[in-house]
């Protein structure tokens, strides 16, 4: 094996992957000093998050870098001029045993740009998860890119091997895909999507009644989508998001502010239009209060309002929209009620509900449970202390709130100085 081609691959294919976000993603660097045990140079190291809260290390790499495709927005698209690399099926297959035996990785994160065609490509990734499972006896996590237009007895096989399935949508609508990427179509893109869905639900059914049948992704799927790309409002990829999640039964969708690039291409924004960090932020906001609580996408919002408040959290955004539904009794209101309180988390709301039944709750017994008060006493009938509840019917409440949550910070980074 030539190392020095290995690893040259390795910071180019691992670089090239850094864009796709559907695993999160922090490198760490730690060099190898008097002589200790191992080092990590970061290359192609990720960090991912299991449904159960564990931070697993993956690593993240594409298969080749070379693409038939010409995506205006892709840094890996045919015109661009890059350099280019792509392994072998047998050296994916060792590094990432040969990473996770010095425990620098708990799994792989596998993607590929397409060279030839889908089927060809996906064959590949198969190969290789199939490879790690069989050959070596890998039990690590395996999360696959699954290739738009491949073939059902692919995906077939990629459920079968790997825990999670995912396939990009690249960007929120039809026709922001058709103006940017005119070679690619949604269609297959939601082939692979649906024959998941239904492989997964098969194989659990399966399961109830013969114990022995194997598990079909049972990390589920996911997707991503490019923000700030073309024009769509933050409501067009609300309503996207929400009927991927319906319709498909997704994990996660996962949003990707476009980074601008020199071009020529007119079709694309100019390099000052970058998507502030704030506005993906929001949307994973937007999207959390869709998963777990129990907000539907026109609520978040509407034609009236196309976008999220950049100042303001969703939640608090949608009560101060609706603030002739407060103040809410924390003592008698019902859990999904308290669930829309600004500053009330799940498991907050879950303590509340739990904890009423043996006090009359106050300001000090929610500041122990969790919940962010200096937000939330805006919106609730709590103890006997009801002195902001004059500002509720303002229409000055955001700058009331932001006013407040801005000293309290300025304050507590004056004591930090205060420390140096």
């Amino acid at each position: 094996m030539n190392f020095d081609r290995i690893k040259e691959k390795l910071e180019i294919l691992a670089d090239a992957a850094k864009y796709d976000v559907s695993c999160s993603s922090s490198g760490v660097k730690k060099t190898n000093k008097n002589k200790g045990l191992g080092d990590s140079s970061g290359m192609g190291i990720c960090h991912s998050y299991t449904e159960d809260g564990r931070c697993v290390s993956l690593l993240k790499i594409l298969l080749t870098n070379y693409c038939i495709y010409d995506c205006a927005y892709c840094v890996s698209r045919l015109s661009n001029d890059i350099k280019r690399a792509a392994f072998t099926v047998q050296e994916v297959v060792d590094l990432t045993i040969n990473f996770y035996r010095r425990n620098y990785i708990e799994g792989l994160f596998l993607s590929s740009g397409i060279f030839k065609d889908a089927d060809y490509t996906m064959e590949r990734l198969v190969l290789i998860a199939k490879k790690l499972r069989t050959e070596h006896n890998f039990n690590g996590y395996i999360h696959l890119k699954s290739i738009p237009g491949a073939s059902d007895e692919l995906m077939q096989e990629a459920g079968l091997y790997a825990d999670r399935l995912s396939i990009n949508l690249e960007l929120p609508t039809e026709s922001g895909l058709k103006l940017l990427a005119p070679d690619k179509n949604r269609e297959d893109m939601i082939k692979p999507m649906e024959f998941v869905k239904n492989g997964i639900i098969q194989y659990k059914d399966e399961r109830k009644i013969i114990r022995s049948t194997p598990k079909f992704a049972p990390a589920g799927q996911s997707t991503q989508v490019i923000v700030g790309a073309t024009n769509e409002t933050d409501l067009q990829i609300i309503k996207t998001a929400d009927s991927f999640y319906k319709g498909f039964n997704l994990k996660r969708v996962y949003y990707s502010g476009y980074v601008p690039i020199v071009s020529n291409d007119t079709r694309l924004p100019g390099l000052e239009s970058k998507v502030p960090m704030v506005r993906e932020n929001r949307l994973y906001q937007a999207d959390w209060l869709m998963r777990f609580y129990g907000f539907k996408a026109h609520e978040i919002l509407d034609d009236t309002m196309p976008f999220l408040d950049l100042e303001v959290d969703p939640k608090l955004g949608w009560a101060l929209r609706n603030q002739h539904l407060f103040p809410v009794n924390i003592q008698t209101a019902d859990y999904a009620m308290i669930l829309r309180i600004p500053g009330i988390g799940v498991k907050s709301a879950w303590k509340i509900v739990q904890a009423r039944k043996f006090s009359v709750l106050n300001a000090e017994h929610l500041k122990k449970i969790g919940v962010s008060y200096n937000k939330a006493k805006y919106f609730i009938v709590c103890g006997h202390d009801y002195s902001e509840l004059k500002y509720l019917n303002s229409s000055h409440l955001k700058e009331v709130i932001l006013s407040k949550t801005t000293s309290k910070y300025q304050e507590h980074y004056n004591q930090q100085l205060k420390l140096f």
